[in-house]
């Protein structure tokens, strides 16, 4: 029986670095243009204010559910907050930024992430602006949603109170790019209280345009570490996160955060009396709170390494970047999230050559939602496409990743749905069907 129709044909051409979406073409966010914007500011000799995503309370929380006081926030500008605004001081760095007021601990895991490749950085947040020539108040950045590349104008007016950050801030005083990425990731989210809660996979797919790849660590493949030490060398970006407690984000006894999303930032191997130790080296986008038990920053484990590997690893810096055992890491984390612009750390090759392509289907009421494999009067009806693998084809892999795409723009009042999908072999008599 031939697959049912969907509303939108897949679709199967190559992308082109010039089509529409794409990270050298993006779609302009709320259709708003970056450098027309600009030079409107220049032109008139003023600074952008953005009327699509306001410096307002309605930015901020319009719902009422973050219980900030908002009768004391003032919207300031970097050169109001200090002298010498910079949007990097000496580059970016995981240690540039403490979270604020918000649980979004899941955002800033992903930025953590993303802080290691600068190619990335340079994508996401692009070099062609400042506070100093051609500065006019007006800031942009790019994601990556659902397929396409957005452009993402904000103004660098940020809420404060007592002239001091609310949400993200640096820990230089006068460097502001981690506060406007959260700026501009919470327009695109709908509002900074849009923001609380989440998963690290969702911003590390939205930096990257990537395939994401989550492990439970309960039933994590034997080689899990292996796979983690070639995907750093493969330049993934890897996060995980901790089981939730009875009581948000708890301080448990060796220091872990019940709830709580932390960054993957390095894997190393120490021999330990005369035996090799794989080791995972884990980020709190706190800036601050450690694992406190073995390979930790003071555990007398480390006096009986080699001086080399103690040089290479071991920090008594309270940053809150730590090390721990795998053994532990897989008890004392839920899941980890891996996502790469090619997965060749799944072939153990970096002579592997990937292709993707994209398809765009949906479930509707009566036709094209045929619920799962115990439905089988309906089953079939659900939305079909096909893979064609040539016989002379080197491919030895397939990654497949759906993705659930919103409609309303406030990221909290979307549902989650519960989808899933199926892989079968078409049998060679049914495939010219």
């Amino acid at each position: 029986m031939p697959p049912p129709r969907v509303n939108n044909p897949p679709r199967n051409e190559p992308t082109t670095k010039d089509e529409k979406g794409s990270l050298t073409k993006p779609i302009k966010f709320l259709d708003q243009d970056y450098l027309e914007l600009r030079k409107n500011c220049l032109i008139n000799k003023r600074r952008y204010e953005d009327e699509m995503f306001p410096p307002d309370n309605s930015s901020i929380d319009p719902q009422k559910t973050l219980g900030l006081k908002l009768d004391q926030v003032k919207w300031l500008r970097p050169s109001e907050i200090v002298k010498d605004p910079q949007l990097t001081v000496d580059g970016v760095s995981r240690f540039d930024y403490s979270q604020g007021s918000l649980g979004n601990c899941w955002f800033l895991a992903s930025v953590g992430a993303l802080t290691f490749q600068r190619d990335i950085v340079d994508q996401v947040m692009p070099t062609d602006q400042s506070f100093g020539k051609d500065y006019a108040g007006i800031f942009h950045f790019k994601f990556w949603r659902f397929g396409k590349w957005f452009d993402v104008v904000i103004d660098d007016k940020l809420p404060t109170i007592k002239r001091k950050l609310i949400f993200v801030h640096s820990k230089t005083s006068n460097e502001f790019w981690p506060a406007l990425l959260e700026k501009a990731y919470a327009k695109v989210c709908g509002s900074y209280a849009d923001m609380k809660s989440g998963k690290v996979s969702e911003a590390l797919k939205e930096f990257t345009g990537g395939v994401q790849i989550c492990y439970d660590l309960k039933t994590a493949p034997t080689d899990l570490w292996n796979l983690m030490d070639r995907a750093v060398n493969a330049k993934a970006l890897m996060g995980c996160g901790t089981l939730k407690g009875e009581t948000p984000e708890q301080k448990l006894p060796n220091g872990i955060i019940q709830g709580h999303a932390y960054t993957v930032t390095g894997v190393f191997k120490v021999t330990y009396q005369g035996k090799p130790v794989k080791l995972v080296r884990v980020l709190n986008p706190w800036g601050k709170g450690e694992w406190i038990g073995d390979w930790s920053d003071k555990s007398p484990l480390w006096s009986k390494v080699s001086q080399k590997d103690q040089s290479m690893c071991r920090s008594l810096a309270n940053d809150g970047e730590f090390w721990m055992s795998m053994e532990d890491f897989t008890k004392s984390f839920e899941d980890l999230d891996i996502c790469c612009l090619r997965p060749d750390f799944l072939d153990g090759s970096s002579e592997c050559i990937w292709t993707s392509t994209c398809f765009n289907g949906s479930w509707d009421a009566g036709t094209t939602a045929g619920g799962c494999i115990n439905n089988r009067d309906t089953f079939w009806t659900n939305p079909q496409f096909r893979v064609r693998i040539s016989e002379d084809s080197a491919t030895e892999n397939i990654l497949v990743s759906l993705m659930q795409k919103h409609e309303d723009r406030h990221r909290s009042l979307n549902s989650n749905y519960a989808i899933g999908f199926s892989v079968y072999a078409i049998p060679p008599e049914a495939s010219k069907i």
